[in-house]
């Protein structure tokens, strides 16, 4: 696991180098841009390779060459069974793409229903303690 984040992190440093050579040299915008773009995305994926590595104590199963299938077991994590919140989130999302071609007022709209769908997405399953339904109650 310790390669992957270094890995990351290496691409990361490399693509900031090249995007502020490139940048120096006089590079058009769009390259400037792609290349900060990338720098960022492989720092995202550095850094939560290297904060799961950190959790997880660098030991993974598919790190030990002698591990078992048996050793990987166990739950992987959550996973919604019949949650309708990606629809609206990708409808939304849509919108705010076409918005950027019609005009700002559609943008507007679509990126405020964005945020609800979004918010309702990640909280779906989340309930205060003191709701009415109760602690145990589902949908």
């Amino acid at each position: 696991m310790r390669a992957s984040y270094r890995l990351f992190l290496f691409l990361f440093a490399f693509y900031a180098i090249v995007g502020g050579v490139y940048t120096y040299m006089g590079g058009e915008p769009l390259g400037v841009t792609a290349i900060f773009l990338s720098a960022g995305l492989a720092l995202i994926i550095g850094y939560y390779l290297w904060f799961i590595n950190r959790r997880t104590g660098g030991v993974l199963p598919e790190d030990n060459p002698n591990a078992l299938i048996a050793d990987g077991a166990g739950e992987l994590g959550f996973y919604s069974p019949h949650s309708w919140w990606p629809l609206p989130v990708g409808l939304s999302a849509t919108a705010a793409g076409v918005g950027l071609v019609v005009g700002w007022w559609l943008t507007l709209i679509a990126v405020g229903a964005l945020i609800i769908s979004v918010m309702g997405f990640v909280l779906e399953y989340e309930r205060p303690s003191n709701s009415p339904f109760g602690a145990d109650s589902h949908h």
